[in-house]
This record gives C-alpha cells, structure tokens and sequence, in this order.
C-alpha cells in the first residue's frame, strides 16, 4: 500500500525507477545491486515489508526472512552503489509500556514476531550504512490496497456489526500525508531516526467511530472490546504513540491531525459525507 501511495505522489515531482515483485525480490541477494546500478538512482526508498502482523506469528521464518534479510540486501546493494536509503519501520519496534508517547531515543522492545524482524532490519541497516533514514510510522491507511478505514465501511455497509478494540491508543496515518513527510526528509532531513504519523491519537474504536460518522453512517454498528476479547495471536502494543522529536528539531512540517486525513482519503474515495 505505502510503496505504491509513494510512488504516485513522488512521481509528480522526481523521477522514479518502481521495484516490485515478482522482478524483484529483495530475499535473494544480488539482485538489486544491477537494478540500481541501471537507474542512476541518488536514493533508495525501502517499502518494501511482510506486514500481515498475525502472519508473521505463524510464519516467522518469512518475517525475518523479508523484513530482516531481505532489508540486510537492500542496504548492502545501497552500499555498493553508494547510495543513501530510506526504511520504512513501525510503531511495533516499541511495547506500548510507555505512558507517554515514544521518542526517537527510546529504546525499543518489540512483543512479537512483526516488530522483532522489522527492528533486525532496523539493525542492518545501522551496521551496514552511514548514509540513512529510518523512519518510524503507524496505523496506516490510503487509496491503494487493504486498511482499516476501507473494511469497516465496507462492513458497515454490509449491516455487520462491528466490535472494535478500545484499549490500543495510536496514530491513524494517512498515507499520502507520509510521502509527503518522507519527502521532505529525504531532501532537507539529515541523517538518522525518524518518527512520523499524523498528529493526534486515538483508539481503534474511536478511530473507527470517527469512520463511520465522517461518511455519515450509523455509529452505533460499532461496540469496544478489549484486546483480550478480540483473539488475534499477535500481541499488540498499547501505546503506539509516536513522537516526531527529530522533525520538530530541523523544522520540518509535522503531518497534519489524522482526521483532516481521514476526510482527505474519504473524499478522495467518495465516501465522505456530503
């Protein structure tokens, strides 16, 4: 979803060389390094991820063999084409202890399967480059591919009732507000670790509330739940809260308040209430 919501809007101002699969697959080594060589490139942005969270309990080996491995291969070809690279990384690195919202500088602690191969790619790319950017992010949603705010109005609009966890506070982030961040840090952020999601916070009911009353439907199809009741394998954090204390340090604009992203992607879809 990101990678391709980044690349429509960086397209509009740079040249952009996409890499996907199946031509590309970042677990075999060796095969970015022509690939970048051949697109004169001046940065590598690294979207790529197994992000299914529940999966990634079942199928660790694939999690670290992507999210690990496979980053290990993309910064060892950024290296040899001495190139900088930007890597996509999560709320999930972090154990959602901390009262107050994650900084940079705090040390993370990932609970499951997802944020630890996400963090041993955090890890590669440190020990393997000087030139990078690894940006932190959250609760994502946008115009391409599957996300929260797409299943609970179709849902919705299904008549299905809907039970939402309450108790999982975080930053829903639109992205096409992130490419723009990302775009600003790549062209006026030095180097280092970055946070960045929508401002604001919220839980998954209210998050979910908010959907459902933006596009004008009934808000009562929606009852909290505790994570305890909602039986997914994959521990979550409590407070995915991110705060963005290195682009508030260079004075780089903070992406906007997540519902005025929330309303920018409804109307984009066509759900927005009129």
């Amino acid at each position: 979803m990101l990678g391709q919501d980044l690349a429509d809007f960086v397209r509009a101002r740079h040249e952009i060389v996409p890499a996907d699969l199946p031509e590309i697959d970042i677990t075999r080594p060796g095969v970015l390094e022509p690939c970048i060589a051949t697109s004169r490139a001046d940065v590598v942005i690294h979207a790529a991820a197994f992000t299914a969270v529940d999966e990634c309990e079942r199928q660790p080996d694939v999690a670290f063999r992507v999210n690990g491995e496979g980053t290990r291969n993309v910064a060892l070809a950024c290296r040899e084409a001495g190139l900088p690279m930007l890597y996509i990384s999560t709320d999930y690195v972090f154990d959602g202890e901390k009262p107050t919202p994650y900084t940079e500088g705090d040390a993370p602690n990932p609970l499951g399967v997802y944020g630890r191969s996400k963090l041993d790619g955090e890890k590669h790319v440190r020990e393997l480059l000087g030139a990078y950017w690894i940006v932190r992010t959250s609760w994502l949603f946008g115009p391409c591919g599957k996300n929260f705010v797409r299943t609970i109005l179709e849902r919705a609009r299904a008549g299905t009732p809907l039970r939402v966890i309450d108790d999982q506070i975080g930053a829903p982030t639109y992205t096409v507000h992130l490419a723009a961040a990302l775009e600003e840090i790549i062209l006026r952020g030095e180097y280092g670790v970055y946070h960045a999601t929508n401002q604001g916070a919220c839980s998954w009911y209210e998050f979910a509330c908010t959907i459902l009353r933006e596009a004008g439907m009934d808000v009562s199809l929606v009852a909290p739940i505790p994570t305890s009741a909602s039986g997914r394998p994959a521990p979550r954090p409590r407070n995915s809260r991110l705060a963005a204390s290195h682009l508030q340090q260079q004075g780089l604009p903070l992406l906007p308040p997540w519902p005025e992203g929330l309303r920018s992607y409804l109307l984009r879809e066509g759900g927005a209430r009129n």
